[in-house]
């Protein structure tokens, strides 16, 4: 494949891609498909036999533009079900974990703004916070890396590892460590607070939140004390935003492999890799190794006379 030309390889790339996509929805498709039929199924038959009850109570289409109102107001946040004590869903906690899934593009879909002027809001809310939070990110980035790469340095001097398979190491190590501590432990500790929702649903809510896909369809908890339930949202904001951090700072990571250098540059050269450009690839490599002490680098030869 190295004789391709560009615009072949970007076809190749977009095809795959299509293709991707395109199994993608078909397994979706086959698994979601006949579960969704049954629900659907089992919701009109019960439609059916609590009309065919209370038919003589109700007028007809009644219950089906109560219910239409009823989904309208749940698209938005809103539920009627509850007691008075249920807490409002615009209450300074809600709306901190809707402006938190606005400039982390979470997006949870579990709130949305009712009033124009709300709208409104929102769209230049999001145009000037969603920059300024790259900004911020850039800015983390920058300062914890460093810090991140001292460990791995040091094992990589001590092993005399090549600097190609020390950065493989840090990707590795620190995907490990943000798997377990934002996706494996807040799913093992939402499983045992939420007793309806399974193990596998918990890690499915954490990927979703930290991969910024966002679903939403585990955000329940009405049905909880108040305090409890603001307790929760507060921490679900916290978790948002150290758990994008770390996942963030993972793709950077894997980002600067020079396996991933090497695909970017087959899909945006028509000729082989050459010298300088595998010089620029380790060479973010090599300045993670240089935050090393200085009695760890090699002593510096004698100048020839």
């Amino acid at each position: 494949m190295g004789g391709l030309r560009p615009w072949a390889r970007y076809g190749l790339l977009v095809m795959a891609h299509l293709l991707a996509l395109g199994l993608g929805a078909v397994v979706f498709q086959a698994l979601e498909g006949p579960p969704a039929l049954q629900l659907q199924a089992k919701l009109r038959a019960e439609l059916v036999n609590f009309q065919a009850e209370y038919r003589a109570c109700l007028p007809p289409g009644v219950l089906e533009e109560l219910l239409g109102t009823a989904l309208v107001a749940q698209a938005h946040g809103i539920s009627s079900l509850g007691n008075g004590s249920e807490a409002r869903n615009w209450d300074l906690p809600s709306a901190l974990l809707f402006t938190a899934s606005i400039l982390t593009t979470t997006g949870y879909g579990h709130m949305a703004p009712l009033s124009a002027g709300g709208k409104a809001f929102c769209v230049v809310y999001a145009a000037l916070g969603l920059p300024a939070s790259l900004a911020l990110v850039a800015i983390l980035h920058h300062c914890l890396l460093p810090l991140l790469s001292c460990p791995v340095a040091w094992v990589a001097v001590r092993w005399q590892l090549a600097p190609a398979r020390a950065a493989l190491l840090q990707a590795a190590g620190l995907g490990l460590l943000v798997a377990g501590t934002f996706v494996l432990l807040p799913a093992v500790v939402l499983w045992g607070l939420q007793g309806n929702c399974s193990l596998l649903e918990a890690i499915y809510f954490c990927f979703g939140s930290l991969s910024t896909i966002g679903l939403g369809d585990l955000l329940r908890g009405h049905d909880l004390h108040p305090a409890l339930y603001h307790l929760g949202q507060m921490a679900l904001l916290s978790y948002l935003l150290l758990g994008l951090l770390a996942m963030l700072l993972t793709v950077e990571t894997f980002s600067e492999l020079p396996q991933v250098h090497a695909m970017v540059k087959f899909f945006g050269s028509s000729g082989p890799l050459t010298p300088e450009d595998q010089g620029g690839i380790l060479g973010q490599d090599e300045l993670a190794l240089s935050t090393l002490p200085p009695s760890t680098t090699a002593p510096e030869q004698a100048p020839a006379f």
